[in-house]
């Protein structure tokens, strides 16, 4: 099965997640400013996946039909 564009945007959005994470984890926030920073960043990572997913479900959807 060929990768969509929703697949590539994922694994892309899913990397940068991933990397945030282990930064945060890694205990790269010396500060609170730098941990606030992060924790938005994956926050805000998260938010964009549950875009894609939405969308590429919605396309299926529309595909099927």
């Amino acid at each position: 099965m060929a990768k969509t564009v929703y697949d590539v945007l994922k694994e892309k959005i899913e990397e940068h997640r991933s990397s945030a994470i282990e930064m945060l984890s890694a205990g790269s926030a010396t500060d609170y400013a730098k941990y606030r920073e992060l924790c938005g960043l994956i926050r805000g990572l998260e938010t964009a996946l549950r875009e894609v997913y939405d969308l590429a479900k919605h396309q299926m959807e529309l595909d099927d039909d």
